[in-house]
C-alpha cells in the first residue's frame, strides 16, 4: 500500500510540474502574440499615417511646404 500512495504522489508531482510547464509556455506564447499584434499596429498606423500626409501633399495642404501668400497693398 505504501508503494501505491508514493506512486500517486510521484504521478501528482510529474503532472503539477507538466501543468507548470505548459503554463509557462502558454504565457510566453501570449506576450510574444501581444507584443506582434503591437507592432503590427504600430506598422498599420504608420503605413495610414504616410496615405495621409501623401494625400495631403498632394492636395497642398502638407504642413512641409507654405502654398498661400500674402500680398500687402501700397
Amino acid at each position: 500500500m505504501d508503494k501505491v500512495r508514493q506512486a500517486v504522489g510521484q504521478a501528482q508531482a510529474k503532472k503539477d510540474e507538466a501543468m507548470n510547464k505548459a503554463s509557462e509556455a502558454c504565457q510566453q506564447g501570449k506576450q510574444q502574440a501581444g507584443g506582434l499584434m503591437q507592432q503590427t499596429g504600430d506598422q498599420m498606423k504608420n503605413m495610414a499615417q504616410g496615405a495621409i500626409d501623401t494625400v495631403k501633399n498632394a492636395v497642398g495642404m502638407g504642413g512641409g511646404t507654405n502654398t498661400s501668400s500674402t500680398t500687402t497693398s501700397p
